[in-house]
């Protein structure tokens, strides 16, 4: 009897720990309007949740705009929600109340909350800044803005380029700066107000401007859990970077690249492998750490699957914020697996200047990520691009979808 009644006691025990993992309340199908708080700034973006069958868990995808993002599987466990980015190495905690959504968005490094920022979210809202019809303005932002991007507490600046389209009070658009976009901004121009945000998992950003008595944009960026620009912008539908393939380059005496690098199985490869012999070659230079190097991916995967018949490769070569290469590989795994991709990607060293060097010493420097080199049929690097322009800048996007493709034809049909 008293073995029946220990058994008892632990299988009560573990019905109560079950329930305690059940939700108090369902967290509701369909659109919510979150926002993260700092510096007394609402940086406000939207996204929707699915549930699965198995009535515990729930997919959620951040809208920015035309894109759609899925997080990772969200679940419920110590009476809060969880919602991982491990790709990013972060997550939002959140627990749920009458309907509405209040917690953290957590940074994190080994697992350890490293720094956060205030959630909130509810359900049914599908507005960023200004609920339907409550926005005005007699004004347009729409074309192409040259920018300059400046660090208060230092004499920094970077130049970019603004370009966004807009429909009544709505603007959507994105900055070109050397090291890529700000990807997807989604937001509203109300009276002489512009108001721009996003949140991909990796970061978050607020744009806020006003447009001045002489036509220019003047306003402040908030990105992330701390940092804080300001910039001003102007009307210039000639507005462009300087030439992205003259940043990274080959130091003289170098025509070729030269590597051997380990990819998640173990495996040493290397451009001299017979796979890679008389192909024309695609190095990605990247981090899964990195958006904009996930934007180039997502164009890179089917543009790979449709012509590797046509004797092509990419490879990419990933640097990692860990030094430690199980959770570097843990994350590249998980990448391919998200982003599908079929090439191999290699553990080439940490993202510091030092293994930047050491990994690819005939490079003068890689200073942005994604980098991409091209390189023809007898090995020989004909082009090095430094950032991406990713499907967020609109015009520039399809520019560069051209010149890709102009560049790799013509190295494909080489002999």
């Amino acid at each position: 009897m008293r073995f029946l009644s220990f058994a008892s006691l632990l299988i009560f025990m573990a019905f109560i720990s079950c329930s305690q993992d059940k939700p108090k309340e369902e967290l509701q199908e369909g659109v919510w309007r979150a926002a993260l708080m700092r510096d007394g700034q609402e940086l406000p973006f939207l996204f929707e949740v699915k549930p699965h069958t198995d009535g515990s868990t729930y997919a959620v995808e951040v809208i920015n705009g035309e894109e759609r993002l899925a997080l990772d599987t969200a679940y419920y466990a110590n009476d809060s929600i969880h919602i991982p980015m491990r790709l990013f190495d972060s997550e939002i905690v959140a627990s749920l109340e009458n309907g509405e959504l209040k917690g953290r968005y957590n940074r994190l490094e080994n697992g350890e909350i490293i720094a956060y920022l205030p959630f909130s979210a509810q359900h049914g809202l599908d507005y960023k800044f200004f609920e339907k019809n409550t926005a005005n303005t007699s004004k347009s932002v729409q074309g192409k803005w040259a920018t300059t991007i400046r660090y208060p507490d230092s004499d920094k600046e970077i130049a970019a380029v603004g370009n966004f389209t807009q429909s009544g009070t709505e603007v959507r658009g994105s900055f070109l700066t050397p090291s890529g976009d700000y990807r997807f901004l989604t937001g509203s121009l109300h009276g002489d107000s512009l108001f721009l945000s996003n949140f991909d998992g990796s970061n978050a950003m607020l744009f806020k401007a006003a447009l001045q008595a002489d036509g220019r944009l003047v306003g402040a960026l908030w990105t992330g859990v701390k940092g804080y620009r300001t910039w001003e912008a102007h009307r210039d539908e000639q507005a462009k970077l300087a030439d992205d393939s003259k940043i990274t380059y080959l130091k003289p005496g170098y025509d070729r690249v030269d590597f051997s690098f380990p990819d998640a199985n173990g495996n040493t490869i290397s451009l001299k492998d017979e796979r890679f012999k008389g192909k024309m070659v695609i190095l990605q230079i990247m981090g899964s750490w990195c958006p904009t190097c996930m934007d180039e991916t997502n164009f890179l995967v089917p543009w790979y699957n449709k012509n590797k018949g046509r004797g092509v490769e990419i490879i990419g070569l990933s640097f990692e914020t860990s030094s430690k290469p199980e959770q570097a590989f843990a994350k590249i795994t998980r990448m391919k697996n998200r982003l599908n991709i079929d090439y191999p990607v290699l553990l080439a060293g940490t993202t510091s200047d030092k293994d930047k060097e050491s990994a690819l010493p005939m490079l003068n420097k890689v200073l942005y990520f994604p980098t991409t080199i091209f390189i023809d049929r007898q090995g020989k690097v004909r082009e090095i691009h430094s950032g991406f322009s990713g499907p967020g800048t609109g015009q520039f996007y399809e520019e560069f979808k051209k010149e890709f493709t102009d560049l790799t034809e013509k190295l494909i049909e080489e002999k």
